[in-house]
């Protein structure tokens, strides 16, 4: 069969139902998984998208043709994925989803037990090339089907990574999109002594009311306003699947990735001094800053899920914070989970006794660009000049893309490894710096023939 071979990411597989993405096309990467894996069991993960459950039933039943063990564990989150992989046998565990896009689209995830992330250099390109020899032949013993949901074991270990003693009453608004969100969050937080007001939580993947994508600023409208409204002491915000969590302050301000990532480093170093801290090549100075302060050790990464959790296996890292609001814990399989990153934000402002926006402002003195995308048709070709356009910069470094280091400010600029798109971020060491730099290199950008996606 002709499969649109683009769908395969370094990361994931990912695009639109039903051109790219349909029944057909997951059955020939199922014989695909088989030819590269050989797994004996396989569990199966589906988010709320409207495609899921046809995508669902086309591995089942390929996988069962092939003599493949399959458990069906339901609609949930990715972090069940991940969960599911760190605690169960199974050789594969599958997560149907396409996270925070519009609802047109859908895709894959697959872990190993561990859980290991199968990336483009731990074998999805060869699933990818590997479709090209076709099905392979049923076998004459057929693979049993199961359903177990492990939502409520899931839950035992969230709770037991956070102190639930010390939980203060709390305003606690949240959007969930109509993402997994919708499910997870009401399932922990029940007994627990906040005061919650839930938006768009029934579970809808036509996104009634908004993509589930908090980094598109509109997506929060409703958040922000309803938070004002009541006089919330945080929101919680989340992507389609739920792996992702951003927070909004009682004054209505979404909180960048960056400062998120130095208040649970400074969290996590109050309880356990020395600890190593991961964050990715994209947030800013003050996490560095604050991991020193605070008595820890920290390392700058590359940006993405998969190389993270490597980084944390290898270095034994506690925590490890990324710009685009995962948030990755040693004890958590070394693996994000969007809902236990709300309770430890939750923990936090129960044990600091202040307002979330105080806190953010004590962190927040490093002004920053947020990331502005842009369409390019020769992505490499504009990184290039990006680089050798810069001679006199303090130091350029290759570690994700391209960082220009200059006393006063630094840029980051690289490709997206889900979307295909160019990514700049800012930071300056004022207001007037950051508009200045910002104005010019998006200039620069666009002179080379980017177009900026608003």
């Amino acid at each position: 069969m002709n499969v649109d071979l683009k769908i395969f990411k370094d990361y994931d597989i990912r695009g639109t139902y039903p051109n790219q993405i349909n029944a057909e096309v997951m059955t020939a990467i199922a014989h695909s998984l088989v030819r590269k894996f050989k797994p004996k069991t396989v569990a199966i993960i589906r988010d709320m998208r409207l495609s899921g459950e046809e995508l669902r039933n086309a591995f089942v039943d390929t996988f069962t043709s092939l003599g493949v063990a399959v458990n069906d564990v339901g609609i949930s989150g990715t972090e069940m994925q991940y969960f599911v992989a760190g605690t169960k046998p199974y050789d594969l565990v599958l997560m149907i989803s396409a996270s925070h896009n519009p609802p047109e689209y859908n895709g894959l995830k697959v872990v190993k037990k561990g859980p290991i992330a199968v990336t483009s250099e731990s074998g999805m390109y060869d699933v990818r090339d590997l479709i090209a020899q076709g099905p392979l032949p049923s076998t004459s013993i057929k693979g049993v089907l199961t359903s177990v949901d492990y939502v409520k074991e899931w839950r035992e270990k969230v709770l037991s990574l956070v102190d639930i003693s010390i939980f203060k009453p709390l305003s606690v608004v949240v959007d969930a999109g109509n993402g997994m969100a919708g499910k997870l969050v009401p399932f922990v937080f029940d007994g627990l002594p906040f005061q919650l007001t839930a938006m768009y939580m029934d579970l809808d993947g036509s996104f009634p009311n908004h993509v589930p994508n908090p980094l598109i600023e509109s997506n929060t409208a409703d958040l922000k306003k309803k938070i004002l409204e009541i006089g919330g002491d945080v929101g919680l915000t989340f992507d389609g699947d739920a792996d992702r969590m951003f927070l909004i302050d009682d004054k209505g301000r979404m909180v960048s990735g960056t400062i998120t990532t130095a208040l649970l480093a400074r969290y996590f170093l109050k309880k356990h001094p020395g600890e190593l801290i991961l964050y990715n090549a994209i947030c800013g100075r003050i996490v560095p800053q604050i991991v020193e302060k605070y008595g820890g050790k920290s390392k700058r990464v590359r940006v993405g899920h998969s190389y993270i959790k490597t980084y944390m296996r290898e270095t034994g890292a506690i925590f490890a914070g990324e710009h685009s609001g995962h948030y990755y814990y040693r004890d958590f399989f070394a693996a994000e989970s969007g809902v236990l990153t709300a309770l430890l934000v939750l923990s936090l402002l129960s044990i600091e006794g202040k307002k979330l926006s105080t806190l953010v402002d004590e962190l927040d003195v490093y002004p920053a660009s947020g990331e502005i995308n842009f369409t390019v048709s020769d992505i490499p070709s504009v990184v290039a000049q990006i680089k050798n356009g810069f001679p006199e910069a303090d130091s350029i470094d290759e570690l994700d893309g391209i960082s220009v280091w200059y006393k006063e400010y630094w840029f980051n600029i690289r490709a997206s490894k889900t979307e295909p798109l160019l990514r700049l971020n800012v930071e300056a060491d004022t207001k007037d710096i950051l508009l200045l730099k910002t104005k010019e290199l998006v200039t620069k950008i666009e002179s080379l023939g980017g177009k900026r996606k608003e």
